[in-house]
């Protein structure tokens, strides 16, 4: 079963909006996390050495926004992928079982390529 034309505009637009706005954020923690060095972030123009414990947290805040990177290129893959769907005219059905997504899930995750009862299934395995 098929999509309606205007349903598939409505989800195409939200994938769009949304992959403009993931966009941003990649780009925008990519800024802070690796083009600031340390003084630059704080404002401290000291030449006075930086403490150990202060080079500990920088590493973490750095790595945890490098993560946080990560997960959203893999979510603009997704997204990618949807609108890819969309122009395939297979959007809305589960790449799994190949029954229709119902329209609450992809409200919430337009993206997603399972059904609920797929995506389980995967992520238990």
């Amino acid at each position: 079963m098929k999509m309606k034309k205007t349903d598939l505009k409505i989800y195409k637009a939200r994938l769009i909006e949304l992959r403009s706005r993931v966009r941003g954020d990649v780009s925008a923690m990519a800024d802070s996390a690796l083009r600031k060095t340390r003084s630059e972030a704080n404002g401290d123009l000291s030449s006075m050495p930086i403490h150990m414990a202060d080079i500990g947290t920088d590493n973490y805040e750095q790595e945890f926004t490098l993560s946080l990177m990560e997960n959203d290129e893999s979510t603009l893959d997704q997204i990618e992928s949807a609108l890819e769907r969309i122009e395939d005219g297979v959007y809305g059905q589960c790449l799994e079982c190949g029954k229709v997504i119902p329209k609450t899930r992809l409200t919430v995750l337009p993206y997603t390529p399972f059904c609920v009862k797929c995506a389980e299934k995967i992520q238990t395995t």
